[in-house]
């Protein structure tokens, strides 16, 4: 039991430190090619943080754990949401630009919608796999070409443009050592969702846990611990839209890419119960934070109900 819990400690270590390095790695590399760092945060950050939850998704669905797949998947956008932005918002109130308010956030409530509407039937099949994957370059094709109309159209301004960039202190990147920090980072992303895969599978058989509830809270946490620190990171630095954007795009992502490639390569059987209560509290939570986000601001006492929402969703599955 102990090597087991090990390995799932040490597999979470592996994704956060691998995550991270991704992430840096990607961005830094892709600045110094004269990529503009609002295109690097739609897809290689978004990316980046989402590898986690792909890498221990199709480790799952290989190791005929299909429940922790689907679990891992949906916990992560209900994590992401209930418990980043919640202790995020805490932490520090989050302000929100008004073209995340109208753009990615109603985008995350029908990509939300569309997954739970697929898997009614009790299954993701192929060809489900493949819509979402049809989407999400959609949806990246839809971004770029907004963001090249806003630049063109001068509704971009220089801040916006230099969002989330770290600030140059004079000195060139080095390619070399960035593309060796981004293949550190898949190598550590690689094993740490296997350890934390393994890890989990077994202490679920071992205390005759549903793989569901592991799924759902466990490695669910553990693939989202990127985007906890890059939000905590990003609130106390003030940079609210880098949070927000970070969660938001972090939730597309996985649903449309996770999960579109997971099924897409081995069709994934869905419970009743992520049917019936998990999916649906999934589309719940994304449909909260419209509301909350309308003024542009999610405040402390909105991140409390946030943060408390997703405590009561953790108790109610393990309950169950």
């Amino acid at each position: 039991m102990m090597l087991n819990f090990l390995m799932i400690t040490l597999g979470i270590a592996g994704l956060f430190f691998g995550g991270e390095w991704l992430v840096t790695g990607a961005s830094r590399l892709a600045r110094s090619l004269g990529l503009s760092p609002l295109i690097v945060g739609l897809t290689i950050v978004a990316f980046g943080t989402s590898v986690p939850e792909l890498l221990v998704s199709l480790n799952a669905v290989f190791q005929s754990a299909s429940d922790i797949s689907v679990g891992n998947i949906v916990g992560s956008n209900i994590a992401n949401i209930g418990l980043i932005l919640g202790l995020t918002g805490i932490v520090f109130p989050i302000v929100i630009h008004v073209r995340l308010v109208w753009r990615e956030i109603p985008i995350m409530v029908a990509v939300s919608i569309l997954a739970y509407l697929l898997a009614r039937d009790g299954i993701l099949s192929t060809g489900d796999g493949l819509l979402l994957l049809l989407s999400f370059a959609g949806f990246n094709y839809l971004m770029y070409r907004i963001t090249m109309q806003e630049r063109r159209s001068g509704k971009l301004t220089e801040a916006d443009l230099m969002e989330g960039e770290e600030p140059d202190n004079g000195t060139a990147v080095n390619r070399p050592l960035e593309v060796g920090r981004l293949m550190v980072g898949i190598v550590l992303l690689m094993i740490g969702a296997r350890l934390t895969v393994d890890g989990a599978v077994a202490i679920a058989r071992i205390l005759e846990i549903s793989e569901l509830f592991i799924g759902l809270t466990v490695v669910a946490i553990g693939t989202s611990l990127p985007e906890l620190a890059t939000s905590i990171v990003a609130a106390l630095r003030k940079e609210s839209d880098i949070a927000v954007g970070n969660v938001v795009g972090s939730n597309i992502f996985n649903l449309l890419l996770i999960l579109g490639v997971t099924s897409t390569l081995h069709p994934l059987p869905v419970s009743a119960e992520v049917v019936n209560f998990d999916l649906p509290l999934m589309v719940g939570f994304a449909l909260i934070l419209f509301p909350f986000a309308r003024n542009q601001e999610v405040s402390r006492w909105e991140s409390v109900v946030l943060l408390t929402g997703y405590v009561i969703f953790t108790l109610a599955a393990f309950l169950r």
